[in-house]
Parts: structure tokens; sequence; C-alpha cells
């Protein structure tokens, strides 16, 4: 844990500093209570991405997962995705559950052409999706820290690249999003980082988004950040909605912890062979 911890938070490091550096970065969004999953692909998304290149590096990770664990029906992917996404302990010990603390089944959030976020129907490449949300309530004068982790189990590997790749597109067409009434991320900027590029050594593929939280409940605006990863047919994503009282450092220390947690429950769950 100690070692998967350390090469992560290596990784989510370079590609934020990559994030916040390269001005031909896209801008990237979220929604509901931080980026929901992805709508439908379309066949442009692939155009979208701000991945560096790379020479001669490793095309995939050293694993692959037993073709008999790797779920197949709606039953099996949601016995995984509940077994894998992360709670409030996986966020660090200050942590709680939210009410509600689940999302409802089949909820698909999607980008609409005004650049909000709206109730959407779950794609059929998708055979299960959860979003598991914590906060630390306000106190002693900080603000509500809210988090959420959502993990979705594709059909097909192919189904789960072109989520990847519709989030870097969605963030070209919408810098600017509306989450709520009340709740806004601008100035978004978002980096891919397929394996073997930007220093990501533990995933298929990973991405970043990081930007400015408005809620009007807080004065000024706050940190937020998006970091999703891709291990064969399944997306985790950690995202982090700042709140006044707490630094950048701490939500990344959150973030990364329970992005690694996921990434590691998901090997063993499809009982990754090295």
């Amino acid at each position: 844990m100690v070692d998967a911890y350390g090469r992560v938070l290596r990784t989510a490091a370079v590609v934020a500093a990559g994030a916040l550096l390269a001005t031909g970065c896209s801008s990237g969004g979220g929604g509901g209570d931080g980026k929901p999953p992805r709508s439908t692909p379309t066949s442009s998304g692939t155009a979208a991405s701000g991945t560096p290149s790379a020479t001669a590096a490793p095309t995939a990770p050293d694993f692959t997962p037993d073709p008999k664990r790797v779920p197949r029906t709606e039953a099996a992917a949601q016995r995984l995705a509940l077994a894998v996404v992360a709670g409030p302990d996986d966020w660090g010990p200050e942590y709680v559950k939210r009410s509600p603390y689940v999302s409802e089944p089949g909820s698909w959030p999607v980008l609409d052409t005004s650049c909000e976020w709206e109730a959407g129907t779950l794609p059929r490449s998708v055979l299960y999706s959860v979003t598991a949300y914590s906060e630390i309530p306000a106190s002693g004068g900080k603000g509500p820290l809210r988090v959420a982790a959502t993990v979705t189990v594709h059909g097909a590997e192919s189904d789960a690249d072109w989520e990847m790749a519709e989030t870097l597109e969605e963030a070209l067409r919408c810098p600017d999003q509306q989450l709520r009434e009340g709740e806004r991320i601008t100035g978004l900027m978002s980096l891919g980082t397929p394996y073997g590029t930007g220093g990501n050594n533990t995933t298929t593929d990973s991405l970043i988004e990081r930007g400015s939280y408005l809620n009007d409940a807080f004065k000024g605006p706050q940190f937020y950040s998006w970091f999703q990863t891709r291990t064969a047919q399944v997306t985790v994503a950690a995202v982090v909605k700042g709140a006044p009282g707490y630094t950048e450092a701490e939500t990344n220390a959150a973030q990364v912890r329970a992005a690694v947690i996921m990434q590691d429950r998901l090997k063993k769950q499809l009982g990754a062979q090295s």
C-alpha cells in the first residue's frame, strides 16, 4: 500500500503540474457533486487529449485481469463497484457519510449544450455506476469539505476508453460549468496521461482536472480537482470541492489516498496477475 501510494502520489503531482503549466491544455469540468460519469461517447472523443508525448515507453501496466473475474453482467458489475468505491474512512479519519450517501441506481448526469449538468440516461455500454459522497462537516470556522468517489464498470475496455476521451472533450467544450444552483466550477484545466507517459506507471490511463469551485455559501473561489483513472474496463474517480479553512495540500493528500485505495481494490477484485 505504501509503495502504491507513493507511485500514484508522484503520478498525480506530475500530472497536476503539467495541467497548470501547459498553456495548450484543454479546460475541464464537472457536475453533480463534482464531475459525474460521462455522457455517451462520440466519435470525436479521441481528439480532445492533452497527453504529453513519450518515446520508447511501456504501453500497458504490467498486470492482466483474470478473465473469469471480469464483470459481464449488471449484478457482477454492481458487486465490483460497491466493493471498490471509496467511503469516508478511505478519504481520512475526519470524513463522514453525506446524506444521501450513494447515488441512485441508473443515475447518469450529462453536460448539456448550455454547459449545465442535468439528469441523463445510462449508456448501454455501462453495466453499473455508483458514486459515494463523503464530507468533513463545517466546524471551527471551516466550511464543509465535500468529496465524492465514482466507479463505472463498462462492458468492454473500448467503452471505458471512450469515457476517458469524452471527459477531455467535454473539457474543451465547456471550460466553465454549472454544477447545480449556487455551485459552479470555472477556469478548469485538464490533462490526460496514458500508461508510460507523464509519470503514470500504475494505471492504463489517467486524467486530472483542476480549477476553481464557486459556491454562493462561500466567500471567494475554492480549489477544485477531479482525478480519474482507467484499469481494464473500469474507471474510478475522486473529486474534491474545496472549502474555506482547507489548503490545497490537504485536499490533494485526501484525493490521492482515496484514488490509491480504489485502484488497489480494483486490481484485487479483477484478480490481476503480475
